[in-house]
């Protein structure tokens, strides 16, 4: 039981091990050329466009949810005018960057995995090391960079899209003109509060592609392998995302 419990520790230890080293590479191929910008282009398309709408749902619905509450718990003590400001911080330093992470990076960093996976176990990953080409610098560098570059876009949309939503359900609901809704966010909001969330999403994003990527091209199992690493993908980026939170958030606290 003891040994089965340490190859077990060693074998999660040795893939963390080479998730980092994989990491330093990935940054390393990132910043020194030969570049491809065509290869970004089509990954911002193909993970950040298509992930439009699940944001925008996400967003609306949050904003919604989030006033409505804060603005019913507020109203019982008679400040419901200050509902803005408590919504809009929420939104830019909390909910917006953890949402678009746990809904968009599930779907990105899955099918990142699965399609990666895909050619891991279909020995297309091989033939490009036959032919001279490097895996990382084709394959994951460009969904990686995708993942960083749109995470941080996807966030600051839902902070707009959410802050919206909010300021609508609170003049239906409590009847709080938009004016105070704004008002009271410009007067406490304050930029690091907006970047705080942007670097999150930046953070949550190169987890997001690495972990995926690093998923994808340790498949194992034929096609079933491919399947146990997309779900592995999903839990480990949703726990990966809330632990960095946390770190970020006490750090950007203390600055």
């Amino acid at each position: 039981m003891g040994g089965s419990f340490l190859q077990r520790m060693g074998e999660r230890m040795e893939r963390l091990g080479s998730l980092v080293v994989m990491t330093g590479q990935v940054a390393v191929r990132a910043v020194s050329p030969p570049y491809a910008p065509s290869a970004l282009v089509y990954q911002m398309e193909a993970l950040g466009v298509r992930s439009l709408p699940i944001a925008l749902l996400t967003a609306i619905f949050a904003g919604l949810v989030i006033a409505l509450q804060f603005g019913y718990f507020l109203a019982r003590f008679g400040v419901q005018y200050t509902v803005g400001r408590v919504v809009v911080l929420t939104l830019f330093r909390e909910l917006s960057p953890v949402l678009i992470a746990l809904t968009v990076g599930a779907r990105v960093g899955s099918g990142i995995a699965a399609e990666l996976g895909s050619m891991t176990v279909t020995e297309q990953v091989d033939a490009i090391r036959a032919l001279g080409a490097d895996p990382l610098r084709k394959l994951v560098v460009p969904r990686v960079l995708a993942c960083l570059l749109l995470t941080p876009a996807l966030t600051v949309l839902a902070d707009v899209v959410g802050m919206v939503a909010g300021a609508l359900v609170v003049n239906v609901q409590y009847n709080i003109s938009f004016h105070l809704f704004f008002q009271g966010a410009i007067d406490v909001v304050l930029m690091s509060d907006f970047l705080s969330g942007v670097f999150k999403g930046f953070v949550f994003g190169g987890i997001i592609g690495v972990v995926g990527c690093f998923k994808g091209l340790t498949v194992e199992g034929g096609t079933e392998g491919v399947g146990r690493a997309t779900t592995q993908t999903v839990a480990i980026t949703s726990v990966s995302v809330c632990l960095a939170d946390f770190f970020i958030t006490k750090l950007t606290l203390s600055l």
